[in-house]
């Protein structure tokens, strides 16, 4: 068996694929089960986050596990198959293992080094854990991964390379300025009462918000929050609990909102955002001048000949057509390419130089071929628009915000129509991945590079190592067997052997074998744990003589202590 991922992210995927792909928690269980029913795949763990849809396996079979475990994610997410396919990437064995193990590290965060994906891996194992669907080779590279990651973690500054997406959004909202003199004071509405709007409520108490209001669809979860923001040792934040019809009123006392459930639909809309803030500001929430899309101009006209821009053309203006441009492919039909060329430069703002032609040059008749092309495009498509760089338009400045909105939600929580309103500043996955793009990086992160490569090849090692072990069992067992046999003889042929006599003769062949068979087994483990070494417990069972069967009775009673192992 071999471990194998296929998902997509923030790196190979559009938020918007990303979003549609999305997977709520009872997706991710059918998603689990359908996946340990197919034939190739033996074990399966899923890890969804905000940025992030994986699926691992342990499959038998390279191709037939691609190919199953990509339909199956486009069954479950709602995305076809074939729209999805050019954003999904796998990985195989080794490359698999370096991948969880950097993403545990924080290295494949939108954020680097953010240390919230550790939760959500031990959530992803405990949930496979619970269906039964992690065995040996998940539970132990799930857990190995929670190590790499913590070791990292510990050992380096990666931190300092990145924060938490919570503590990076909110730097975005405060626009440069020091989050926690921005947050002072602010009054917050927190939407959603799971791990990540858990993480935003205690990240804005820190800060310094006086207030926090949050709104969830179960109310006792939002009062359980509640409570524990009141409580804290570290924060004095008066904390309370709305249900969510009360979101659209406590929007209009809010200074901050951070949204992040797992709603299907728009928790807030840009309607609801607008009448907020015309409610607060008394002015139409219009939208804001500088906006996100690019700004529709109306065509320009065209020049006719002799316009006062077109003095030092090349051209002689009284051949051009009447409602052409100086400027399209129809006033240059019949140039030679000299005259061409100068009437390049002049377009484009330059001096026009009056070059006399280069000895051995082609004369016009050697360029009938190109002109005859452009004549033949204008008198086919008709009068061409000239094609001028459109002028700078204006950058309107947005009025200073008086909402601040923070999306962490995937599928998106907040209407995006809401970053074109004035009055509004609205960060979202997507804007906080255009920003993180630019972040420096920490010198730590090659050091963590290096702890993740070392933990790949001892990863393998062990897991090399491991596989063999099913065969040393096997062999050991038969041995026993035949030292069992041999004393039963023994007690045929001397009945009247007294017991202790018998106990130190059985011994004796025990200590024999052990001794006969200690440096062969160690070796083999060795060997194994080396690459290309797991073709020596193929030799070993042949060498021997040990039953299939035996070996993998071995291998299954193994298997199945690991899926019955509780969460990490």
């Amino acid at each position: 068996m071999s471990l194998l991922v296929v998902g997509l992210s923030h790196r190979s995927a559009p938020v918007s694929v990303l979003e549609r792909a999305s997977l709520g928690e009872d997706a991710q269980l059918k998603l689990l089960q359908d996946t340990v029913a197919a034939e190739p795949a033996a074990e399966a763990a899923v890890l969804a986050t905000c940025n992030r849809i994986e699926l691992y396996a342990d499959v038998d079979k390279f191709h037939a596990g691609v190919a199953e475990l990509s339909t199956l994610l486009a069954q479950h997410s709602g995305v076809g198959l074939e729209e999805l396919t050019p954003h999904l990437y796998v990985h195989y064995e080794d490359r698999a293992v370096h991948h969880l193990f950097s993403v545990a590290c924080g290295l494949d965060s939108m954020v680097v080094g953010e240390g919230q994906i550790l939760g959500q891996i031990k959530d992803s194992l405990a949930r496979a854990q619970d269906l039964h669907t992690a065995g040996r080779l998940l539970n132990d590279l799930f857990q190995q991964a929670l190590r790499v990651g913590k070791r990292a973690h510990s050992e380096t500054g990666i931190d300092r390379a990145g924060q938490s997406l919570v503590t990076f959004g909110l730097e975005q909202l405060a626009a440069g300025a020091d989050s926690q003199t921005w947050a002072r004071g602010k009054k917050a509405l927190v939407i959603g009462a799971g791990s990540m709007s858990s993480l935003a409520a205690a990240t804005l108490a820190r800060a310094g918000v006086a207030e926090i209001v949050v709104a969830n669809r179960t109310f006792e979860r939002a009062e359980r929050l509640a409570q524990i923001l009141s409580e804290g040792d570290d924060t004095d934040v008066l904390a309370r609990a709305v249900p969510m019809d009360a979101v659209p009123f406590e929007l209009t006392r809010a200074d901050v909102a951070v949204s992040c459930t797992g709603a299907t639909g728009l928790v807030l809309t840009a309607d609801s955002v607008a009448g907020t803030v015309e409610g607060r500001t008394g002015a139409p929430a219009a939208e804001a001048g500088a906006v996100r899309d690019e700004p529709e101009t109306a065509a320009a006209p065209l020049p006719s000949p002799g316009a006062a821009g077109d003095e030092n053309c090349p051209l002689d203006l009284s051949t051009v057509p009447t409602g052409f441009s100086v400027m399209g492919e129809a006033a240059v039909a019949g140039m030679d390419a000299a005259t061409l060329e100068q009437h390049g430069a002049w377009a484009a703002g330059g001096a026009v130089v009056d070059r006399p032609r280069e000895a051995g040059r082609p004369g016009p008749e050697a360029d009938a071929e190109l002109i005859g092309a452009l004549a033949a495009t204008a008198a086919t498509v008709g009068r061409i628009p000239e094609r001028r760089r459109p002028e700078p338009v204006a950058d309107v400045p947005r009025p200073e915000p008086v909402l601040f909105l923070l999306d962490l939600a995937m599928p998106r929580d907040i209407d995006a129509a809401v970053h074109r309103l004035a009055g509004v500043r609205l960060v979202d996955i997507e804007s906080l991945a255009d920003a993180s793009a630019d972040a420096p990086m920490a010198a730590d992160v090659d050091t963590v590079r290096g702890i993740v490569a070392d933990e790949v090849a001892a990863f393998g090692a062990a897991q090399r190592a491991a596989h063999i072990t099913p065969t040393v069992v096997a062999l050991r067992s038969m041995a026993a067997e035949v030292v069992a046999a041999e004393m039963a003889r023994l007690d045929g042929r001397l009945p009247g052997l007294d017991g202790k006599h018998r106990a130190e003769i059985t011994q004796t062949v025990k200590r024999v074998v052990d001794k006969l068979l200690h440096a062969p087994t160690v070796r083999v483990k060795q060997l194994a744990a080396e690459p290309g070494g797991a073709g020596y417990a193929d030799a070993l069972r042949t060498l021997f003589d040990l039953d299939q069967e035996t070996v993998a009775s071995v291998s299954r009673a193994e298997n199945s202590t690991e899926k019955n192992r509780g969460p990490a």
